[in-house]
C-alpha cells in the first residue's frame, strides 16, 4: 500500500512533519514496513483549511491533523489491511 503524505507549502504549515512522524511511529508500532511504502508528496491538490492531506493508493483523504491521526489510521491504513486497531 503505497501512503503519500503532503509536504507541500500549504500542509506544511499545517502539520505534515508531525502527521509524517505519527505514521512512521504507527508503521513501526503495527510492524507494517513491509506492507506499506510512506513517501512524502508535493501538493496533491486538494488543500484544506483544517489539515494535511494523504493519498493512500487511489484515495485522497484530506483534513488530517495530529488530533484526527489515530482515526484516519484506523481507518484509512488498518481497516483496508484486515487489521484492527491494538
Amino acid at each position: 500500500m503505497l501512503v503519500q503524505v503532503c509536504v507541500g507549502s500549504s500542509c506544511h504549515l499545517k502539520g505534515s512533519e508531525e502527521v509524517v512522524e505519527l505514521m512512521q511511529k504507527a508503521v513501526a508500532e503495527h510492524k507494517l514496513e513491509d506492507k506499506i511504502t510512506l513517501a512524502g508528496s508535493f501538493c496533491i491538490g486538494k488543500c484544506n483549511r483544517i489539515g494535511v492531506t494523504i493519498q493512500v493508493g487511489d484515495k485522497t483523504v484530506t483534513g488530517v491533523t495530529k488530533e484526527s491521526f489515530a482515526d484516519f489510521f484506523a481507518k484509512e491504513i488498518l481497516e483496508p489491511l484486515g487489521l484492527s486497531n491494538k
